[in-house]
C-alpha cells in the first residue's frame, strides 16, 4: 500500500515520527483490564487512555507552531483517521490454561463489553472510521496443538485443537453482532468488521496451493516436526532442557512456514492474509468496487 509502518506509542523517544499515526498495540495484551498474573499491563483501557495523552499531547505541541509539525499528526487526523483493532485472541488463550471451554465461552459477553465501553469512548472523543478484525483459529497456533492437542479426538479436520476454535468462531459471532448494533448507534460513523477467521483457517486449511510447505509447524522454535515447538524455548532463546543446553533457531526461508514462533504468523502468511483483505470479500459491509489498488506479490 506504499504507507509507512506506524511507530509505537511507548517508543515515543528521541523523535519518531508519528505524522501518519501511531500504534499502540502491545504483546500479550488482553481486552479485559490485565491483573496480577497478565503477562502485559497493558490492556484495552489503558490503550485507549495513552491514545487521549496523545492526542493531548499533539494538541498541545501544534498549538506551539510549526517546530513538531512534521513529526506529528494534523489535528483533523483524528476525526478523518482509520481506527484499527486486532484484540481478543489473548483473552481467550490465556483463560483455556484453567478454565473449561464453557467458561470461556461465558467469559466472551463480558469481554465484549469491555471492547464496546472502548470504542464509544473513542467515538464519543471523534472516532469515526473503524476497522475491526475478528480473531483467528486459536486452535491452529502450534503452542495450543503442543499443550491441548495431545489427545487426537480433541482435533478438528485440520489437526487444531476444536475447543479453541470453537471458542474462537463464537467470540467473532458475539463481535459480528456488536459491529452491526454499533452501526445503529454510532450515527456518522464507518464500521468495518474483517473476517480473519476463515481467512486464516482456509490458508491452514489449503497451505501448499498458496506456495506454503507447512502450515503448523514453528520455523523458529525447537523440538522438530511435526510442530517445532516447545514452551520452555522461546523462539530466539537458549535454554537448559534435560540437562543440555538448546536453542530455538529460525529456519532457513521463512517464507515456506505460515508459523513464525508458535504463536505469531510469518510475513509471508501476514502478507497472503493482507492480499485477502484486500479483495474485500472478507469484509462486512464488503468493499469490492472501492480498492484503487492491487498489492504486488512479494513472496
Amino acid at each position: 500500500m506504499d504507507m509507512p509502518f506506524l511507530n509505537a506509542y511507548l517508543d515515543s523517544l528521541g523523535a519518531p515520527n508519528f505524522r501518519a499515526g501511531v500504534n499502540f498495540a502491545q504483546a500479550g495484551c488482553s481486552i479485559t483490564p490485565a491483573s496480577a498474573t497478565s503477562v502485559s499491563p497493558f490492556s484495552f483501557g489503558l490503550q485507549i487512555k495513552q491514545f487521549f495523552a496523545f492526542k493531548e499531547k499533539v494538541t498541545s505541541l501544534l498549538s506551539k507552531g510549526d517546530r513538531y509539525r512534521r513529526y506529528i499528526p494534523q489535528l483533523d487526523y483524528f476525526s478523518k483517521g482509520l481506527y484499527m483493532f486486532d484484540i481478543g485472541q489473548n483473552d481467550l488463550a490465556g483463560q483455556f490454561y484453567s478454565r473449561t471451554e464453557d467458561q470461556v465461552i461465558a467469559s466472551i459477553p463480558t469481554i465484549l463489553l469491555e471492547f464496546e465501553t472502548g470504542l464509544k469512548t473513542l467515538y464519543d472523543q471523534g472516532a469515526r472510521k473503524f476497522w475491526i478484525h475478528n480473531t483467528g483459529p486459536l486452535g491452529c497456533l502450534p503452542q495450543n496443538i503442543d499443550l491441548f492437542g495431545k489427545d487426537p479426538t480433541q482435533l478438528d479436520e485440520l489437526h487444531c485443537v476444536a475447543k479453541h476454535n470453537r471458542a474462537a468462531k463464537i467470540f467473532n459471532l458475539q463481535l459480528h453482532a456488536l459491529c452491526t448494533k454499533l452501526r445503529g448507534q454510532f450515527a456518522g460513523a464507518n464500521i468495518t468488521y474483517i473476517d480473519i477467521y476463515s481467512i486464516k483457517y482456509a490458508l491452514i486449511g489449503n497451505y501448499s496451493r498458496y506456495g506454503f510447505e507447512s502450515p503448523t509447524e514453528a520455523c523458529c522454535g525447537y523440538g522438530g516436526p511435526p510442530l517445532n515447538y516447545d514452551g520452555r524455548v522461546p523462539c530466539g532463546q537458549t535454554k537448559s532442557v534435560n540437562g543440555n543446553l538448546v536453542t530455538a533457531k529460525g529456519c532457513s526461508d521463512s517464507t515456506e512456514y505460515v508459523n513464525w514462533d508458535g504463536i505469531h504468523y510469518t510475513e509471508a502468511a501476514n502478507f497472503h492474509v493482507t492480499s485477502q483483505i484486500l479483495t474485500g470479500k472478507y469484509s462486512d459491509p464488503p468493499f469490492v468496487d472501492k480498492m484503487p489498488f492491487l498489492i504486488k506479490p512479494r513472496f
